[in-house]
């Protein structure tokens, strides 16, 4: 997120979308002044293996604007520093689902139209995407999309109460197929004993993946793990729900041959699975 792109001195209404940022932004200089920050966390946090990396593109100025107005009302760092009032940001008491790792946020947008009734809290660490989200919520008069900024383990573990998330979805998380990278992936053990503090009984762990190894490692680790059940009475993969967009990104996949496989995991009551303590 600390790529050197170039980037305007205010932001324009009238700019296409599509239209590059040409001004070079001087050394020292915030990227966006009042929009998401560079390293959020900073230094203030252990240092640890990421399951992400932040990729470095060139942010559009339509995607600038939207991070400029609307980044102070609907964006926020993952800092660490506060415990986020969830009905106070969203300015309701509705369901709240996190989503890791948006990308540029089609299908994010499309959930939200489609259920204006459950607040999608979004987290990524792609600026140009963070941008696009925010254009498509504002053109679309989406009310209940907020955009974080950072990495979402400290998110979970610093930022969230208990049991205050009635839902989770990772779709197609960077995959590390190389076998010393394994250790990268986010969906492990302790990912998920982190996520099911966080998440109300009967909530969903919604995961997909077109690379089957990973898939494979997701339904082991996910049925292995006390405070989850599978929602499939064969305990295998289940069909692509209807409220999951395909995105660009999967077609791209299926188009080159890849499968596609969703997971769907329930968050049992606590004290369930074989007395075990979740």
């Amino acid at each position: 997120m600390s790529d050197s792109v170039s980037t305007p001195e205010t932001a324009h209404p009238a700019s296409t979308p599509g239209e590059s940022i040409r001004r070079t932004r001087a050394k020292g200089e915030p990227r966006f002044p009042d929009g998401p920050k560079a390293d959020p966390a900073g230094s203030h946090f252990e240092r640890r293996i990421r399951s992400f990396q932040p990729r470095r593109s060139r942010v559009t100025a339509g995607q600038a604007d939207a991070l400029q107005r609307l980044w102070p009302a609907w964006g926020f760092d993952i800092d660490g520093s506060r415990r986020l009032d969830l009905a106070a940001f969203f300015g309701n008491d509705n369901p709240v689902v996190l989503e890791i790792g948006f990308g540029m946020g089609e299908a994010t947008a499309a959930m939200a139209a489609a259920d204006p009734g459950t607040n999608l809290l979004a987290v990524d660490v792609h600026t140009p995407g963070q941008g696009h989200l925010l254009g498509l919520a504002d053109q679309r008069g989406l009310s209940n999309v907020r955009v974080g900024n950072g990495d979402a383990i400290i998110l979970l573990r610093e930022m969230l109460a208990p049991d205050s998330l009635d839902g989770l979805r990772v779709y197609f998380p960077d995959p590390w197929p190389k076998k010393r990278h394994h250790k990268r992936r986010l969906i492990q053990e302790e990912f998920l004993t982190l996520a099911a503090a966080r998440l109300r009984p009967g909530a969903v762990v919604h995961c997909a993946t077109d690379w089957e190894p990973y898939a494979e490692q997701m339904l082991e680790v996910l049925t292995a793990h006390p405070a989850f059940e599978n929602t499939r009475a064969d305990g295998g993969f289940a069909p692509r729900p209807a409220f999951r967009p395909r995105t660009r990104f999967e077609g791209q996949g299926l188009e080159k041959g890849h499968v596609v496989n969703d997971l769907l995991f329930r968050r049992v009551p606590h004290g369930e699975r074989a007395g075990h303590p979740v």
